[in-house]
């Protein structure tokens, strides 16, 4: 064992890591399990597995609460707000520039037809991940069923998707006891796979396995991290209502990111009907495009709540000037959606490495997974319908419109078959409505 690597180098690394964490949580967390564990040698091959497995148990985008730990382990809580923070950083203010194009431009017949490309190619990679968290979630018959039922429960049935995943992780909880064959433990679909090295040494030495203070230590997370969360909230209600836009996206926004299991794309048509359905902060078309954009910028896909929280702002933007009432309700979308990771990952941090004995909640894990599969079939069809059919599906087949089922269907294939990474196939999306724009 040596000492830990300074604060500036992890610093830096973090840094780069925010700036080059394209791919998706799979992508990040190769990029992490690669420098941390094999190259630099700073987490040990098992503290990694076992970090990994305690975020994909909790809400919110486990490759950024996987940094934060990682940032923890090294130099306590401010090596983790450091990476935690920013690896969200580049991709807050990237997606900002890019939604005030959309907002102030989306106008311009080339950048519409741009962005509409983005957000067709966007259908096509929803698809594609209900496919792919598919076949590596759904391995026996029971979990088919689970899927199938989710997927009947919030389309049909129009069940909220908090009662969904809280149906899930019960059944998960119960069957893991009475019937565990039937919900085998996976390793997380951003697990790195069997050929890595599994005898990787870590050059820094593990924390204590308990906590001085228990108590104290939680009490003050919890005081200091809630504080921090509901601030602007509380200061938003204050100052313009607690009826106000940006205090109704704060409130909305800390909900969802307390149910967010599974990944973005479970919880994006949670996000999508309240926000186009019942706010009214944007349109069907609006919440593809930043789905596409937010494919595009580095940092989770789960950023493109911050899209919402711009549009949402800048189209109810409560007596301030548009940009104004945007920007805040970006930052304010963004900043109650991440800070609950830093919660759950200082508040359970030191009691990581006993994760390996706690079977039964990985089972519920297991069991949440499946429903979100249903879950996310039910988000390409709600945007599908909505994009191939503009007039309604009562129009008729013939009002369907064939470009964007064409330009779906081919980022669906291009994906699975030709391998290409995700952001490629939305800016080729980008591309291809402009070209489509230019011809007609």
């Amino acid at each position: 064992m040596t000492q830990p690597p300074s604060f500036g180098s992890a610093f830096a690394f973090w840094l780069k890591l925010g700036l080059i964490s394209f791919g998706g949580p799979a992508g990040q967390i190769s990029i992490m399990h690669q420098e941390l564990v094999e190259r630099k040698r700073w987490i040990g091959e098992e503290s990694f597995l076992h970090a990994l497995t305690y975020c994909n148990l909790l809400p919110g985008p486990e490759a950024q609460q996987l940094a934060t730990y990682c940032g923890w382990r090294l130099h306590g809580w401010r090596g983790g707000v450091a990476a935690g923070a920013l690896f969200v950083l580049p991709s807050v203010a990237v997606l900002w520039a890019l939604a005030w194009i959309y907002a102030t431009q989306g106008s311009v017949p080339w950048i519409a037809a741009a962005f509409a490309g983005l957000g067709a190619a966007a259908l096509g990679v929803v698809g594609f991940a209900a496919l792919r968290i598919g076949r590596k979630t759904l391995k026996g018959p029971v979990l088919w069923a689970l899927a199938a039922t989710a997927f009947i429960a919030i389309y049909f049935l129009k069940l909220p998707f908090p009662a969904i995943i809280g149906a899930a992780g019960v059944i998960g909880l119960v069957g893991g006891r009475l019937a565990p064959r039937h919900f085998r433990i996976g390793s997380g679909h951003g697990a790195p796979g069997h050929g890595v090295a599994q005898s990787a040494t870590e050059l820094v030495p593990p924390p204590p396995a308990r906590p001085q203070r228990p108590l104290l230590r939680a009490f003050t997370v919890i005081s200091v991290c809630g504080a921090l969360w509901w601030t602007p909230v509380l200061l938003a209600s204050a100052l313009k209502g607690p009826e106000s836009t940006l205090t109704q996206e704060g409130l909305f926004f800390s909900k969802a990111a307390m149910v967010t299991f599974g990944g973005a794309y479970a919880v994006l048509p949670y996000v999508a009907e309240h926000s186009v359905e019942e706010y009214d902060w944007l349109n069907e078309q609006d919440m593809t495009t930043g789905l596409g954009l937010a494919e595009t910028t580095p940092g989770p896909l789960i950023m493109v709540v911050q899209f919402v929280g711009f549009m949402g702002g800048w189209n109810h933007p409560d007596g301030m000037s548009p940009l104004a009432g945007a920007t805040l309700g970006a930052l304010l979308t963004t900043w109650v959606t991440f800070l609950p990771c830093f919660l759950w990952i200082f508040l359970g941090a030191p009691y990581v490495e006993r994760l390996r004995e706690m079977r039964v909640l990985s089972a519920a894990l297991t069991a949440i997974s499946a429903a979100v599969v249903g879950v996310i079939l039910n988000l390409a069809v709600w945007f599908g319908l909505r994009l191939a059919f503009p007039q309604g599906v009562d129009a008729g087949i013939d009002s369907a419109d064939g470009f964007v089922l064409a330009l779906a269907f081919g980022s669906f294939v291009a994906l699975g078959w030709g391998r290409v990474a995700i952001h490629w196939v939305v800016l080729a999306g980008g591309v291809l409505g402009v070209a489509r724009w230019a011809l007609l």
